[in-house]
């Protein structure tokens, strides 16, 4: 996989998935850092940092984000059937750090 695959991948995950479970985390955390409440808004400036770069941004070295817990697909060789086109053969845990995009810079070409 691409990094331009890698990053299309996250910023997909992060802007369709229909979890909450990570909200109390990402607010607890973001709220700790000093960020107002009313300016943390998951998945529109809240996100990983692959999405950042999906976005045209860039993390801020020595950034520290807020641990997630997320669900990525797990894929098997030679699973790909009629019934299973993609390969997937259930989700794993991964877990996963999140930044605000005041923890970020745009891209400059």
């Amino acid at each position: 996989m691409t990094k331009t695959e890698i990053q299309a991948e996250a910023l997909t995950r992060a802007t369709t998935s229909q979890a909450f479970t990570n909200y109390p985390a990402i607010f607890e955390g973001f709220l700790k850092m000093g960020i107002p409440e009313d300016q943390i808004l998951p998945r529109e400036n809240v996100f990983t940092y692959h999405a950042w770069r999906a976005l045209g941004r860039q993390v801020r070295k020595g950034e520290h984000g807020v641990q997630v817990l997320t669900w990525v697909p797990m894929h098997a060789k030679n699973a790909v059937t009629d019934d299973n086109p993609d390969g997937s053969i259930g989700r794993r845990p991964r877990s996963s750090t999140v930044f605000h995009v005041t923890q970020t810079d745009r891209i400059v070409s």
